[in-house]
């Protein structure tokens, strides 16, 4: 004997609410690891621990969502650069490496650790925010067209890194770089 399903007539299965507690805090040292996301960035190793070593020197800030002890954000700001347009150690402060993890994306994490983000450079007397964004992630750059940025330059996006196991990669990811003027902190 064959059973067959008979089909229903609506099969979208009920949708419930989902509330989620997180925080916005500083970086600490157990984090490092964890910002690797089950080995989806396991890659960027060396890059997340020598931001962790730079932070401990007050060289930037790295900021992250956290649920339960786990870090699902991240946005670091870097407060001098060899590339003044970028970093100034005066005025204009960079912010880089800012992601949620996949299943999390467009709960306003990303928008709270951005708005997070700026008030910390505008704490530290920074009058201007500046990122890059790639051209093909039209998702971010109307987060951040939304929330004041301004494109001000392109960039080729052509860089280079070591990774985990000491292979260099390279990126070629054309960029625009964006600029925000920060509101002056109380």
């Amino acid at each position: 004997m064959i059973l067959r399903e008979r089909p229903v007539p609506d099969s979208t299965p009920p949708q419930f609410p989902l509330a989620i507690q997180y925080c916005i805090r500083v970086a600490i040292r157990s984090d490092v690891r964890k910002l690797e996301w089950y080995g989806s960035h396991s890659h960027t190793r060396r890059y997340i621990e020598r931001a962790f070593v730079d932070m401990t020197k007050g060289r930037q800030l790295m900021l992250v969502a956290d649920i339960n002890g786990f870090p699902v954000g991240q946005i670091y700001m870097q407060f001098d650069s060899k590339n003044k347009q970028h970093a100034d150690g005066r005025s204009r402060g960079y912010i880089y490496s800012f992601r949620v993890i996949g299943h999390l994306q467009g709960l306003g994490i990303g928008t709270r650790l951005l708005r997070t983000a700026e008030i910390e450079l505008a704490r530290r007397g920074f009058r201007y925010a500046v990122l890059q964004v790639s051209k093909r992630n039209e998702a971010a750059r109307r987060l951040y067209h939304r929330e004041g940025y301004l494109v001000i330059d392109e960039d080729p996006g052509q860089w280079s890194f070591v990774d985990h196991n000491g292979m260099e990669r390279h990126v070629d990811d054309p960029t625009f770089v964006m600029e925000k003027r920060l509101a002056p902190s109380l």
